[in-house]
């Protein structure tokens, strides 16, 4: 019974501070057509304190998407155009001499900021994509001998172009996992792309009002954090994970020479906080199977390794996840 007063009252306070929501999608239309899985994958990053790496060809509105939604939270933005010849320290920061001082002074670099667009990501050499994955996984960075803790909220939104393989340093696997979510984005519809030209041919420039405080948002994450789990979803997230790595234990035979290795428990961790915020999203204040559903392929495209044999025949991470939703038994 109490279980059931507790949910009551999560409902509630998910209806009193989802509010923001509505107010962000219409702002978020203001300069974007289209492109509504794009906004809502970077407010289920946003919401589950989570990063979000985006793959689509180029002039899909990414950049522009970020940038939008900095402006609406009225926190500070910063874009990291990534290439070859980066250096970790043009991402982090660096120690300056100071000749009036006489002294070392530590430059920050743009990686301090609540938005953080890198851009082309696969553009870059290993080492400098390593810096950034720890800034973003450890949520400080570390200049000469000093520590210094990275603005809250902290969201990092990668791009990667999947078209050019010249010139581009792939992300390792173990990297890769480091994202909440791989977010594949498509071109627009028919209807979209002409609204698009009568925007971009107009001389109207849209202003964007914030809407919101940055403090603000973590208190939201707050009560993201505290949405229902039952632990039948917990069972079925857990089902879902284990089916990448042991498919012939859920009678999936055939899926047994096309997966190279399954997916790691931070798939189930994501899957879990990308489920609640999905929840939030929809004014509830518990997981249903079908919030699990809704973000699985988001969460596990890029945590999957596929053998030869399943490139040889154009199979995809995103159909394997199909099949094993559709195999799953949901709670």
């Amino acid at each position: 019974m109490n279980e059931n007063v507790d949910i009551r009252q999560l409902n509630d306070l998910v209806a009193s501070k989802s509010n923001f929501i509505s107010l962000i999608n219409k702002g978020m239309e203001q300069t974007i057509v289209g492109q509504r899985h794009l906004t809502e994958s970077l407010l289920i990053a946003l919401l589950s304190n989570g990063h979000i790496l985006l793959e689509g060809v180029p002039g899909l509105a990414k950049t522009l998407a970020i940038k939008t939604l900095s402006q609406l939270i009225d926190a500070k933005y910063s874009r990291i155009q990534f290439t070859p010849d980066l250096l970790p320290a043009d991402v982090i920061g660096t120690m300056i001499y100071s000749v009036q001082k006489e002294q070392f002074q530590v430059k920050k670099g743009p990686i301090f900021a609540n938005f953080v667009l890198a851009d082309e990501i696969n553009r870059a050499p290993a080492k400098v994509q390593s810096a950034l994955l720890e800034a973003m996984q450890e949520r400080q960075v570390t200049i000469g001998d000093a520590s210094f803790r990275l603005d809250e909220p902290f969201l990092v939104m990668a791009t990667q172009n999947p078209i050019e393989q010249e010139g581009t340093y792939p992300l390792p696997e173990a990297q890769v996992d480091r994202f909440l979510m791989k977010v594949v984005i498509g071109y627009p519809t028919r209807e979209e792309e002409k609204v698009i030209i009568r925007q971009n041919i107009s001389n109207e420039k849209k202003h964007i009002q914030a809407l919101l405080r940055p403090e603000e948002i973590l208190e939201v994450q707050k009560i993201v954090s505290q949405i229902y789990v039952d632990e039948k979803i917990e069972r079925y997230i857990v089902d879902i994970v284990f089916a990448t790595r042991f498919p012939a234990e859920y009678g999936l035979n055939d899926l047994t020479n096309i997966i190279s290795f399954g997916a790691s428990p931070r798939a189930s961790i994501n899957l879990a906080k990308a489920a609640r915020a999905y929840a939030f999203l929809r004014g509830r204040g518990y997981v249903v199977p079908e919030d699990v559903r809704a973000v699985c392929h988001d969460v596990m495209r890029h945590r999957l390794g596929l053998t030869y044999e399943a490139e040889a025949n154009n199979i995809t991470a995103d159909e394997i996840i199909s099949n094993i939703i559709d195999k799953i038994e949901v709670p």
